[in-house]
C-alpha cells in the first residue's frame, strides 16, 4: 500500500469511525515515517495568533529554533524528561551573562538558515522578540514573566551578534528564552505580508511557516492532519533520524486504541487514563507516564458573577465536590490527588499540594445558608470538548454531587478549537479546566493564574492586591526563606478565597509502538519529533 492510500485509509476511520480492513506497511517508507493520533490538531500554525491551542505550541516547537532549549534527565521510570535546571544552545551556539548581571549576549550559529535558505541573522532575533512582546495576550504575556517586555531591552550588536538589556535580575529570564513563545521568524519573510492592519503578519503566519527549524509543513489540512518534513539543513541540533511525520486528528479514543494496537500508528497522545490503565497490563504497547510538573486540572468560578463573587459559595462548592468518585471515574486513579490537605496554612512551598477541603456535604450545605443560597440556584458549567474523555466524568459527577446542595447545572460543551478563546471571553460561570506552567516555579504558575494583572489565563477574573504583592515578591526573591514564605502566603490565600478548586495534578500518558525509541517528555506536552526513531 502506498502512502497516499495509507492516509486515506487512516482519515477514512477518523472521519467515520469504521474499522478499516487490515493496513500493511506502505514500502520502505514507513521505516521512516512516524504516523502519530491525536484528539485535535493545531488551529494555527503561529503560537503568536490569538487562541492558538495547545497542539500550535508544537508547530512552533519542531519548525522554529529557539535561542536556548533545555537539557536532559532520565527519571527514575526511564523515561528521557527534559531538565529545567540545565539550558543549552539551539540556535545560539554560546552566549555570555554581564558581570553586572544586567545584560546577556549571544552568539548565533553562523551556518543557521531558515528553511527558504535566507541566513538567519541578530536582525530576525530582534524582530522577532519585538514581535513577541507587542503582540499582546499569552505570547506577551509569558515574555513577561521572565522580564522581557520592552522593544528597547532587544539589541543588534551585529549580524551574529544579539544582546538582552535586562529590567532586573529575574530568576526566570534565561529560562523564559528556551519556551516556545520566542521563536525565531524569517523577518523579511513575514514582512512581505504584514498589512495596515496586520503589522505583525498574525494572518500569513497562522497558516504559513516562516522558521528555520528541525521540520517544515509540507501539507496541512486543519481538522484532518499536518504533515511534517525534515529539514535536512538544519544546523542547531543533530539530524533528525524521521524524515516524514503525519499527525492525523482522529477524534475518538476507541478509534486511536484501536489504530494503535493494530500496529497502523505508531504514537497516540490524548487517550483515556481507562486505557492506560489497561495498557501496563500487558507488554503489547509501550507506554510513558510522567506527573506533569506545576499542573492541575481545576473546577474554576468566575469571581465578577454572582453568587459566585460570594466566597463562601465557592468554598460550598469546594467541599461538596465528590474528589474521590473523580478519581476513580475520571482519572482512574492515573493523577495525583489534590485534595485533603493536612491543614489550611501550607507546610511547604512545593506546588502543587493539596488543599485543605474533602468531601462534607454537611458543610457545604451550612456555607450555601451563610451565603444567603440555602435554596440553591442555577449556573452553566463549560468544558473542552477536546478533553472531554477527562472533562465529561468530571461534569457529570458536578452536576449530580452539585445538585445535593441546590445548585443546578447545566452542562456546555465547548469544541476544542473554540476553547482558548472562549476562556479570553471571561464570560463562563463556571468551568473545569487544565492548566500547566512551563517554568517549573510556583510563582510562575501563580502569576498566570492568579495575579490581577494577567488577562490569559486568569479565568477567574480573580483580584487580589495582597495575593499579587506576594507573587511579585516571590518573582524577584533571592533570600530562600523569604521566598518559601511569599509562596506559602500566597498558597494560603488561594486556599482560603478558592477562586479555582485544584482536583489533581494530571500525568502526561503516551502510548506508542515497542519499536519507538527516543520519545522525550518536555513541559509544553506536545511531541517532539527530533530524537524520535523507529526499530
Amino acid at each position: 500500500m502506498d502512502r497516499r492510500k495509507f492516509i486515506q485509509s487512516v482519515a477514512a476511520f477518523g472521519a467515520t469511525g469504521a474499522l478499516p480492513a487490515a493496513l500493511p506497511a506502505f514500502a520502505q517508507t514507513r521505516s521512516e515515517t512516524l504516523l502519530v493520533t491525536m484528539e485535535f490538531g493545531p488551529n494555527s500554525l503561529d503560537i503568536h495568533t490569538v487562541g492558538a491551542n495547545r497542539p500550535a505550541y508544537g508547530v512552533s516547537w519542531n519548525c522554529y529554533d529557539r535561542l536556548l532549549t533545555f537539557g536532559k534527565k532520565t527519571l527514575a521510570n526511564g523515561t528521557v524528561s527534559y531538565d529545567h535546571s540545565k539550558l543549552e544552545p539551539e540556535l545560539a551556539e554560546s552566549w555570555s551573562v554581564a558581570k553586572d548581571g544586567m545584560s546577556v549576549t549571544f552568539k548565533l550559529r553562523r551556518d543557521a538558515k531558515f528553511h527558504d535558505g535566507t541566513p538567519v541573522t541578530a536582525k530576525d532575533v530582534k524582530w522577532s522578540f519585538d514581535r513577541a512582546v507587542a503582540v499582546g495576550g499569552f505570547p506577551t504575556f509569558q515574555m513577561k514573566a521572565g522580564s522581557l517586555e520592552k522593544p528597547e531591552q532587544f539589541v543588534i550588536v551585529d549580524d551574529a551578534t544579539f544582546r538582552i538589556n535586562l529590567l532586573r535580575k529575574d530568576k526566570m529570564t534565561m529560562a523564559d528564552i528556551a519556551v516556545p513563545v520566542p521563536s525565531i521568524f524569517n523577518s523579511e519573510l513575514v514582512k512581505k505580508n504584514v498589512t495596515a492592519d496586520d503589522p505583525w503578519g498574525l494572518n500569513w503566519t497562522k497558516s504559513n511557516v516562516a522558521g528555520g527549524g528541525a521540520y517544515k509543513v509540507e501539507s496541512w489540512k486543519p481538522g484532518q492532519e499536518i504533515v511534517f518534513v525534515r529539514n535536512d539543513a538544519w544546523k542547531s541540533g543533530a539530524l533528525p533520524p524521521l524524515k516524514k511525520v503525519i499527525l492525523r486528528e482522529v477524534p475518538s479514543a476507541g478509534n486511536r486504541r484501536a489504530l494503535l494496537e493494530r500496529g497502523d500508528v505508531d504514537i497516540s497522545y490524548d487517550l483515556p487514563p481507562k486505557d492506560f490503565q489497561e495498557f501496563v497490563k500487558t507488554d503489547k504497547i509501550n507506554e510513558s507516564s510522567v506527573p506533569i510538573e506545576n499542573a492541575i486540572w481545576y473546577v474554576g468560578m468566575n469571581v465578577t458573577k454572582a453568587p459566585f463573587n460570594n466566597v463562601k459559595v465557592r468554598q460550598a462548592i469546594a467541599y461538596a465536590i465528590p474528589y474521590d468518585k473523580l478519581m476513580s471515574a475520571a482519572f482512574y486513579g492515573r493523577a495525583t490527588k489534590l485534595w485533603g490537605g493536612k491543614a489550611a496554612k501550607p507546610d511547604s512551598p512545593a506546588w502543587p499540594q493539596p488543599h485543605p477541603y474533602n468531601t462534607d456535604l454537611a458543610k457545604a450545605k451550612a456555607l450555601m445558608a451563610e451565603a444567603g443560597q440555602a435554596g440553591g440556584f442555577e449556573t452553566v458549567l463549560s468544558y473542552d470538548l477536546g478533553q472531554a474523555t477527562v472533562s465529561e466524568p468530571i461534569a457529570i459527577l458536578l452536576q449530580e454531587a452539585l445538585a445535593q446542595i441546590g445548585i443546578k447545572i447545566t452542562i456546555n460543551k465547548i469544541p476544542g478549537a473554540n476553547w482558548r478563546s472562549a476562556l479570553l471571553k471571561k464570560d463562563m460561570p463556571i468551568i473545569i479546566n487544565r492548566f500547566g506552567g512551563w517554568l517549573n516555579y510556583p510563582d510562575y504558575f501563580f502569576f498566570w493564574n492568579y495575579h490581577g494583572q494577567n488577562a490569559v489565563f486568569n479565568t477567574m477574573s480573580y483580584q487580589n492586591p495582597a495575593m499579587d504583592k506576594l507573587i511579585d515578591a516571590a518573582r524577584l526573591d533571592s533570600d530562600p526563606k523569604k521566598y518559601e514564605a511569599d509562596v506559602k502566603g500566597f498558597i494560603e490565600i488561594a486556599n482560603s478565597e478558592i477562586p479555582r478548586i485544584p482536583l489533581t495534578q494530571p500525568w502526561m500518558d503516551v502510548a506508542m509502538q515497542r519499536n519507538i525509541k527516543g520519545y522525550q517528555y518536555w513541559f509544553h506536552l506536545q511531541p517532539d519529533f527530533r530524537q524520535i526513531t523507529k526499530g
